[in-house]
C-alpha cells in the first residue's frame, strides 16, 4: 500500500500530475491539504511545468474532508482547528492558478473532493464515477466553494437538487449537465487531462475559472423563485435540518452578490453549523456505523468469514417473506419453508409483491428482478436443508414451537449450519435450551418490513461461537444491512429499550392526556409517527404479546393498560381492518376516530390512576419527555448490562431499528444533550406521583450525580455485568 501524502511528476509533456494518496478514499486529512499547497506551488515555480492535473491515487479521486477532524472541533469547540481549504486552497492556490488545472477524476469524488474538482479549470472523468456534495447529510453545508460554484457549472435548479438530497450522480450524468468536460476509459485518464490542460495554455481550449460564471444562473428573478420553491420543499421533506435553510441562504447569498462574496459567507455559515447539535448528532450516527464493525472477542481474533450461499427461512410470513425478499436481491439462494401449501404459496406471493413493488418505484430493474426471484424454492418439508449453510427461523413468538423447530433443524442441518432466530423478545437461551448445538444458536433480529429496514440486530449468547457471529456480520453487509451485535436478554437492545415507549404513552392517555395530542408531539419530534398510529400500523396482536413478555421479564416496571384489549373487543385492529385509534380509508391519510374516545374513557375508569379522578395538567415538553425518559432509563439499564458493546451502538440501532430522528444522534446521545441530571430528576419526581414504572436506574443515578454523561465507557464508573 503506497505510504500516505501528495506526490507531483513533471513528465516531457510539461504538465505537472499531482496526486493524492491517503487510502482507502484519499481522504483531505490536514496532511493531505498541506501536502497540495506545496506541490501546487512548486508547479506553480517551476519553468518547466505549462499546466497542473490534479488527480487521485488507487482508482479514487477522493471521499472529501477528513470528517474526524469536524468530530474533533465539536467536541472542543475549537474551530480553529479547521484548516482555510476554501479561500486558501481552492480560490487562491488553484482557481486562481497562473497555470491551468485540470481534475483528472476516477471513481468517487464527494464534498470536499468535488469540491477540489470544482476549483479546477476543468474536469475529465472515468465512466461510472460518483460525483456529489453530501454535507447535508452530515447536518453541515459544503464549505469549500460548493454552494457557489456547482450551481455555476450545472444551474441553480439541478445543484440545489443534488446538494438537498446529498445524492450523487454518476459521471455521465455530470457531462449532461456540464460538471464533467470529458468522459473517457480509465487507462486514458492521466493522457486525456494532461492534453485538456496543454490544449487550455494553447488557447484551444477555454480557460474557465466557475465561481465567476454567471450563464447559468438565470435572471435575478429566475433565481429567486426557484429557491423559492426550494424552501418550501424543504419545511415539506426536511423538518428540523436548518442545515437545508442555511445552504439555500448561502446560494442566494452568491447569485446577489457573487461568487467570492458567497464563498466567503459559506465559510462563516459553515463554522457555525458544524457545532449545531443537529450537525453533532448526526456525525455521532455516522461514526456509530463505523464503530459496529469492531466487535470484541470476534473481530480481533483473526477469524475469516465462511461463505453463506444457501439460506433456509422457515415461516413466510411478514417477517419471513421480508428476510426472503433481502436475501434473494443479494444472490443467496433461499429455500422458504412452510408447513403447508395454503401458507407456502401465501409466502412465495409476498416475496414476489415485495420485489414488483421495487420495481415500481424504479428501485430494481425488472431483469435483476427476475433473477433475484430464480434464487427462491419454497418446501414443506426438511429434505433441502441437509445442504443449507444458514438457516432462520421467522415464527411466531411461541416458546414451545420454536423450541420444537430448533431441535427439528438441528437434526435436518449439517453441523455446520447457523441455526439464527428472527425472535424480537425471547432469551435464545431457552429457545435453543433443548438442543446440544448453543454454539452455532445466534439471534438474526430484523425490523419489518425486513428487506427495507436497514439495521441487524445480531445477538449472541455467552455460547455463540464467534465463528457464528463473524459469518453472520458479513452476510449483513452483503445484504445491505448495518450488522450490531448485542448480547442475550428478554428484547434484547432494540425492543428491551423502547418497550416503556408505548407504556408510557398508556400511561399518559390513562392520566388523561388527549391520544392524538401525544401522536402530534412525538411526530414534531421527529419519529415517523406517534406510539399510537405505531400500533395501529403493526397490529394489536403485536403489542399484547411482547408486553406479556416483558411484564414478565420486568414486572417492577411494567403498566399494565387495559386499552388495547378494549379495542380489540370493540373489534378494532388498527389499519389492518381500517379501524383503531384512526380511521384508515384506502387514497387517504389517517384522520382520528371520535368514536374511539368512550372506549379511551373505559380504560380510564378501569385503570383509575388520574389524581383525584381528573385529568393531569402537562405542558407539551412533558408529554415528550414523560415518553421519552422511560426510554432513556431502560437504555441505561441495558449498557449498565453490558448488552451493547458501546452507548454508540444503542444510538445506531434506535435510529436504524426504531427511527429515532438521526439528527437527534440516537437516544443515548439526545439524553446526553438534554442532560442526564434533568432525567434523573423528572423521573424521580414522577416515580413520586405515578408510581415504579419512572423509578430512575442505578446506572442513571449514578451518572447524573457525578456528572458524568451516559454515553461514557463504563470503565470510566463502574465495572459493567457484560452479556457480551
Amino acid at each position: 500500500m503506497a505510504s500516505a501524502g501528495v506526490t507531483m511528476q513533471v513528465g516531457n509533456e510539461a504538465v505537472a500530475i499531482i496526486t493524492i494518496c491517503n487510502p482507502p478514499v484519499n481522504a483531505l486529512a490536514i496532511p493531505m491539504i498541506e501536502g497540495l499547497r506545496e506541490k501546487f506551488a512548486e508547479a506553480s515555480a517551476r519553468d518547466d511545468v505549462k499546466a497542473i492535473v490534479l488527480t487521485g491515487n488507487g482508482g479514487r479521486f477522493s471521499g472529501g474532508f477528513d470528517i474526524t477532524v469536524f468530530g474533533r472541533m465539536q467536541k472542543t469547540g475549537d474551530i480553529s482547528i479547521l484548516p482555510d481549504l476554501s479561500v486558501d486552497l481552492v480560490v487562491d492556490v488553484i482557481e486562481d492558478a497562473k497555470k491551468p488545472v485540470v481534475a483528472a477524476i476516477e471513481g468517487l469524488a464527494l464534498g470536499g473532493g468535488l469540491e477540489l474538482a470544482l476549483g479546477c479549470h476543468a474536469r475529465i472523468a472515468v465512466p461510472n464515477s460518483q460525483l456529489g456534495l453530501p454535507e447535508l447529510s452530515l447536518g453541515i453545508i459544503p464549505g469549500s466553494g460548493g454552494t457557489q460554484r456547482l450551481p455555476r457549472l450545472v444551474g441553480l435548479s439541478k445543484a440545489v437538487e443534488m446538494m438537498m438530497s446529498s445524492r450523487p450522480i454518476t459521471a455521465e450524468e455530470g457531462k449532461n449537465i456540464g460538471l464533467i468536460d470529458a468522459i473517457v476509459p480509465s487507462q486514458e485518464l492521466l493522457k486525456a487531462s494532461q492534453q485538456l490542460a496543454l490544449d487550455i495554455v494553447g488557447g484551444v481550449k477555454p480557460w474557465l475559472r466557475s465561481l465567476y460564471r454567471t450563464d447559468k444562473l438565470g435572471s435575478l428573478s429566475e433565481a429567486r423563485d426557484t429557491l423559492k420553491m426550494a424552501r418550501h420543499q424543504v419545511k415539506q421533506t426536511y423538518k428540523n435540518m436548518p442545515q437545508h435553510h442555511a445552504c439555500l441562504d448561502v446560494i442566494e447569498e452568491g447569485v446577489i452578490r457573487g461568487g467570492y462574496d458567497g464563498v466567503l459567507k459559506e465559510a462563516k455559515v459553515f463554522k457555525e453549523i458544524v457545532l449545531s447539535d443537529t450537525a453533532k448528532g448526526l456525525f455521532n450516527v455516522f461514526f456509530a456505523q463505523r464503530a459496529t464493525t469492531k466487535v470484541p472477542n470476534v473481530t480481533d481474533l483473526g477469524l475469516k468469514p465462511r461463505p453463506v450461499r444457501k439460506v433456509a427461512v422457515i415461516g413466510g410470513g411478514l417477517m419471513g417473506s421480508g428476510i426472503a425478499t433481502a436475501l434473494i436481491l443479494s444472490n443467496i439462494y433461499v429455500v422458504l419453508k412452510e408447513i403447508n401449501s395454503e401458507y407456502l404459496q401465501k409466502g412465495i406471493k409476498a416475496i414476489e409483491a415485495n420485489i414488483r413493488s421495487l420495481v415500481s418505484r424504479n428501485k430494481l430493474l425488472q431483469d435483476s428482478a427476475d433473477k433475484a426471484l430464480l434464487m427462491l424454492k419454497g418446501v414443506l418439508d426438511y429434505s433441502e436443508f441437509k445442504n443449507m449453510e444458514m438457516v432462520i427461523e421467522a415464527v411466531i413468538e411461541n416458546i414451545p414451537l420454536k423450541q420444537k423447530l430448533f431441535s427439528e433443524i438441528e437434526e435436518a442441518c449439517s453441523p455446520h449450519c447457523i441455526l439464527a432466530s428472527n425472535t424480537s423478545t425471547i432469551d435464545l437461551n431457552i429457545i435453543g435450551e433443548k438442543t446440544g448445538s448453543q454454539h452455532r444458536i445466534v439471534g438474526a433480529h430484523f425490523f419489518s418490513p425486513a428487506h427495507v429496514m436497514p439495521l441487524l440486530e445480531i445477538v449472541r449468547t455467552n455460547k455463540t461461537s464467534p465463528q457464528v457471529i463473524l459469518d453472520l456480520m458479513t452476510v449483513g453487509k452483503i445484504i445491505k444491512k448495518v450488522p450490531v451485535v448485542v448480547g442475550n436478554c428478554t428484547g434484547f437492545a432494540v425492543n428491551r429499550t423502547f418497550f416503556p415507549y408505548s407504556q408510557g404513552a398508556h400511561i399518559l392517555v390513562n392520566l388523561g392526556v388527549d391520544i392524538f395530542r401525544i401522536d402530534q408531539l412525538i411526530s414534531n419530534f421527529g419519529l415517523p409517527m406517534g406510539p399510537f398510529q405505531l400500533q395501529d400500523l403493526a397490529g394489536y396482536g403485536v403489542f399484547v404479546a411482547t408486553s406479556k413478555e416483558f411484564s414478565t421479564s420486568f414486572a417492577d416496571r411494567t403498566f399494565q393498560s387495559p386499552l388495547l384489549e378494549l379495542l380489540m373487543k370493540d373489534g378494532r385492529n388498527g389499519k389492518n381492518n381500517g379501524k383503531g385509534y384512526y380511521i384508515y380509508e384506502k387514497g387517504n391519510k389517517p384522520t382520528p376516530d371520535p368514536s374511539v374516545l368512550p372506549i379511551i374513557q373505559e380504560s380510564r375508569r378501569l385503570t383509575n390512576i388520574m389524581p383525584g379522578g381528573k385529568p393531569i395538567s402537562v405542558t407539551d415538553q412533558e408529554i415528550v419527555e414523560m415518553i421519552l425518559f422511560p426510554v432513556v432509563n431502560e437504555a441505561c439499564r441495558v449498557l449498565d448490562e453490558g448488552v451493547v458493546v458501546r452507548a454508540s451502538d444503542l444510538d445506531l440501532a434506535s435510529v436504524l431499528g426504531m427511527s429515532f430522528p438521526s439528527y437527534r444522534g440516537g437516544i443515548v446521545f439526545w439524553a446526553d444533550t438534554v442532560g442526564a441530571d434533568h432525567v434523573y430528576k423528572s423521573l424521580k419526581k414522577w416515580s413520586e406521583e405515578y408510581g415504579n414504572f419512572y423509578r430512575p436506574s442505578r446506572f442513571l443515578e449514578e451518572r447524573a450525580t457525578r456528572g458524568i454523561p451516559l454515553s461514557a465507557p463504563a470503565s470510566e464508573i463502574s465495572t459493567s455485568r457484560s452479556r457480551l
